[in-house]
């Protein structure tokens, strides 16, 4: 049974629900874009959106052709692949991005910064290629939530198994540790705060879809979404300029 047209009867036209995630993240991004701008893909991956069904996300979520460069970094050589960007720089074992300083118009990092061990080191390199005036868009899970203590009470060796069994249209190529070292509202803050950026971080909550195995699953985390104060949001957005 398809319980979010259950839930969300309005995601029956077009595939999406008024709390979709990936739709409020994007929309936002579209509108600090530019059609000159240079775009890094932090973390840009294989890929992913190529296995979405719904065609709303892609026509938000892929900015090549939309900006004058979608240039992608990731650690992983795999990700060179990609078809939604217009170059791949691979980052090294120093972590420094192979990007020149103030060169960036908008920096793009979604469901990255889970992944990362070294936040300050992150943090330090966006501030660096950013132009002043220029954003860094930032998606990732939030500690906080259910999916946050679940998602750390599990070993790193069943990471992949679990992901892909809860989501099963993730494949385990597209499954990495995560650390989850700056993964709540205080933390990313304060990070954001220590490197001098102007910042609005909240938490979004969307549909379920991690409950699709179970009708009661589904209905409390239906109505989670709901009352969940937003420190409790399963997501984190941080919408971040450079002064």
């Amino acid at each position: 049974m398809d319980y979010q047209t259950l839930f969300y009867p309005e995601s029956r036209f077009g595939g999406f629900s008024d709390v979709d995630g990936t739709i409020a993240f994007a929309q936002r991004v579209r509108a600090l874009l530019n059609s000159e701008d240079v775009v890094p893909d932090v973390g840009c991956g294989r890929g992913v959106i190529s296995d979405d069904p719904i065609p709303r996300h892609h026509e938000l979520v892929v900015l090549r052709g939309k900006a004058a460069k979608v240039v992608g970094i990731d650690i992983d050589p795999a990700a060179s692949g990609n078809p939604f960007i217009d170059e791949f720089l691979l980052i090294g074992e120093d972590q420094k991005w192979p990007l020149e300083d103030q060169s960036i118009d908008l920096c793009v990092c979604d469901s990255v910064l889970e992944h990362i061990k070294d936040p300050v080191r992150f943090f330090s390199e966006a501030w660096r290629v950013i132009k002043p005036g220029g954003y860094l868009c930032i998606r990732t899970p939030n500690l906080f939530s259910y999916f946050g203590v679940f998602a750390r009470l599990v070993p790193s060796k069943f990471q992949a198994a679990v992901t892909t069994r809860v989501q099963s249209n993730r494949k385990p190529a597209d499954v990495f540790p995560a650390f989850y070292r700056c993964s709540t509202k205080w933390k990313l803050r304060r990070y954001l705060t220590r490197y001098g950026f102007d910042a609005v971080v909240y938490g979004h909550e969307a549909e379920p879809s991690y409950f699709s195995f179970s009708l009661i699953a589904y209905a409390l985390a239906a109505l989670h979404q709901k009352v969940a104060p937003n420190f409790m949001k399963i997501t984190l957005f941080a919408f971040v300029q450079r002064q």
